[in-house]
């Protein structure tokens, strides 16, 4: 791990809690698990399956453990998954209270996170329509909700400390 004590720290905080997590859940803390929450620790932005397999250059799982692990690590809450606009299914650990909301690029792919008001205002809204659903009887009540849009200039939701990142195509 590199950076300063303080990055270290939080990225011990953040693997402390996704292993609370697994242990929570009956899950084992593997070498394949490991790394890839590694991988999402590390990510400044949501990523997908085939991208997180190329990180870990093959040496510690295939590509199907990947898929079963995200699989297991969505059902538990450890990882929220988002969609790009062609489908593509991209992964970002969700170890916080804050939910960070994207928006994808339709010319390019690039995400950008949503500043943290906006990301805010919106999860107050979801967490309402959630918990009226729930008082009519729902179980287990999730949501996906993705952005997609045409960059022009002045756009102003956008996080300045959010750099685009162009995401993997296939």
């Amino acid at each position: 791990m590199q950076g300063s004590p303080n990055d270290r720290a939080v990225i011990g905080s953040r693997l402390s809690l996704a292993y609370d997590r697994l242990r929570e859940a009956g899950l084992r803390i593997t070498q394949p698990r490991i790394a890839i929450i590694n991988i999402l620790i590390n990510s400044a932005q949501p990523i997908s399956i085939e991208k997180i397999h190329t990180q870990l250059d093959g040496k510690s799982c295939d590509l199907v453990t990947v898929y079963r692990c995200l699989g297991a690590f969505e059902d538990i809450g450890i990882v929220r998954r988002s969609f790009l606009h062609n489908g593509t299914s991209l992964y970002q650990l969700s170890d916080r209270n804050e939910v960070v909301y994207h928006v994808v690029s339709k010319e390019t792919g690039d995400i950008q996170a949503l500043d943290t008001a906006t990301s805010a205002r919106l999860a107050e809204l979801i967490g309402a329509v959630e918990q009226e659903l729930r008082a009519n009887g729902y179980e287990n009540v999730t949501h996906v909700l993705g952005f997609f849009a045409k960059h022009t200039v002045g756009a102003a939701v956008l996080s300045s400390r959010n750099k685009p990142v162009q995401a993997s195509r296939r």
